[in-house]
C-alpha cells in the first residue's frame, strides 16, 4: 500500500548516536531511555534496533512487559516503579528493575516475599521535585531497602537534573552537591546524567548515563544543534504533495483566511496535519521541504493538511515528496516555530503515521 505520510526510521543513524554518547561518557553504561513509543520511533523497533546498549529504561510497567513478550532481553527499568502489589508480582515475572521513588513503594516491598529477588534503583530528589527521597528521607528509605535485598545484591542510585541544558550549569553543580552528599559513603552505581547531563557543560559523572532525545539524534541543548554535537537525525517525516492550487493576489489560504496571497501564488497542498502530530500553532512561513527545497507553509495547519507555497519552484505535482522534518530539516527547527521542544514534536506522530525503516 502506498503511504501518504511515514515516519521513515534509521536504525544506523541510532547507533551512530549511541556510539557518540558513549564517547561523550567514556567508561559509563548506556541506559537506552525508550519510554513514549521511543519517542515516537517505535518501542519493539527500537530496543530491538540496539543490541548494543547496556539496558532500556521504560516509564510504566505495560512499556517493560511488551519488551519482554517481544524477546526483549536486556535489563528494562522502571523508571515509575510500581504502585501496587499487583503491578509488583508482575515487574517480578518479567524480571524488571525497579526505581523506588517514593515511602509508598517501600511499603509495597516490604510486604511482598519477593522483594529480596529484584533489583532496585533508589531516586533521590535533588531539587527537580517531581519522584525522589528528598534527602532527609533518603537513608531511612534506603536502610530499609538494603535490609530487604538479598546479601550481594546491590542497590543503584540515581537523580535527575532539572536544568542541565543551562550552560550557566549552576543547578546542575548544585544538585551534583545534594546527590554526593546525601549519597556519601554508599556503594552501590550511580546514574545522573540524561541527554542534556551528557552533553553540558558540566561533568556529571556516573557509572550509568540515561540518553533519551540525544539517542533519536536531536539536540538536549538550546544552543546546539544535533550536528555540532554530532548526531544524526534517526526520524524523516515524510509525505507528498496531494494537491496544486492556483491563488490569485488578495485571496486567502485555509481555516480563518489568516493567509493572503500578496501576488499571484502556486499553492501545494501537502497530506499532513495535527491528526499526524504537526502543531496547529505552527506560523505561517514556518520552512518545508518540498522535491528538496525549502517552501513556507502558508495558514493554518489543519487535521489532515497543510499548504505550502511553492511558486516559482519547477516541477512540484501531484506525489512529490515533501519532509516536515529529518536531516536536512531539523526537528529542533520546527520546534521552534511551534513555541515548544523536540521532544514534544517526536513523541506527538500520531499512531496513524506507519513507521517504517530506512
Amino acid at each position: 500500500m502506498s503511504r501518504l505520510i511515514r515516519a521513515v526510521i534509521d536504525g544506523a543513524a541510532m547507533r551512530h548516536n549511541v556510539q557518540v554518547i558513549r564517547a561523550r561518557a567514556p567508561g559509563a553504561r548506556v541506559m537506552a531511555v525508550v519510554k513514549a513509543n521511543a519517542y515516537g520511533h517505535g518501542l519493539v523497533q527500537t530496543a530491538l534496533a540496539l543490541p548494543e546498549v547496556d539496558a532500556f529504561a521504560v516509564a510504566r510497567l505495560e512499556e517493560g512487559v511488551r519488551l519482554r513478550e517481544r524477546g526483549v532481553r536486556a535489563p528494562i527499568v522502571l523508571l515509575e516503579g510500581v504502585f501496587t502489589a499487583e503491578q509488583l508480582r508482575a515487574a517480578g515475572r518479567f524480571e524488571l528493575e525497579l526505581v523506588v521513588h517514593d515511602a509508598l513503594q517501600v511499603e509495597l516491598l516490604a510486604a511482598a516475599p519477593q522483594a529480596h529477588e529484584l533489583a532496585l534503583w533508589v531516586k533521590v530528589d535533588t531539587g527537580m521535585n517531581r519522584l525522589g527521597f528528598r534527602a532527609e528521607a533518603f537513608r531511612a528509605a534506603y536502610e530499609r531497602l538494603r535490609a530487604l535485598c538479598a546479601p550481594g545484591r546491590q542497590i543503584r542510585l540515581m537523580t535527575h537534573l532539572a536544568a542541565a541544558d543551562d550552560p550557566d550549569g549552576q543547578m546542575t553543580r548544585e544538585q551534583l552537591a545534594r546527590f554526593a552528599a546525601a549519597t556519601e559513603g554508599l556503594s552501590g552505581e550511580r546514574s545522573i546524567a540524561n541527554s542534556a547531563g551528557v552533553f553540558g557543560t558540566v561533568p556529571v559523572g556516573g557509572e550509568w548515563v540515561r540518553p533519551g532525545l540525544a539517542l533519536y539524534g536531536a539536540s538536549p541543548l538550546p544552543q546546539r544543534t544535533a550536528g555540532e554535537l554530532g548526531l544524526r537525525p534517526v526520524m524523516r517525516l515524510e509525505t507528498s504533495v496531494i494537491a496544486l492550487r492556483r491563488v490569485p493576489r488578495g485571496e486567502t489560504v485555509g481555516y480563518g483566511a489568516t493567509w493572503r496571497a500578496a501576488h499571484d501564488a502556486e499553492i501545494a497542498i501537502v497530506a499532513a496535519g495535527y491528526g499526524d502530530g504537526v502543531p496547529r500553532s505552527l506560523p505561517s512561513g514556518t520552512a518545508v521541504l518540498v522535491a528538496g527545497q525549502r517552501v513556507p507553509l502558508v495558514g493554518r495547519v489543519s487535521m489532515d493538511m497543510i499548504a505550502v507555497e511553492v511558486t516559482g519552484l519547477a516541477g512540484v505535482g501531484v506525489g512529490t515528496p515533501a519532509v516536515l522534518w529529518g536531516a536536512d530539516l531539523p526537528v529542533e527547527e520546527m520546534a521552534r516555530a511551534a513555541g515548544t521542544i523536540p521532544y514534544e514534536l517526536l513523541c506527538g506522530v500520531s499512531e496513524r503515521v506507519p513507521l517504517e525503516s530506512a
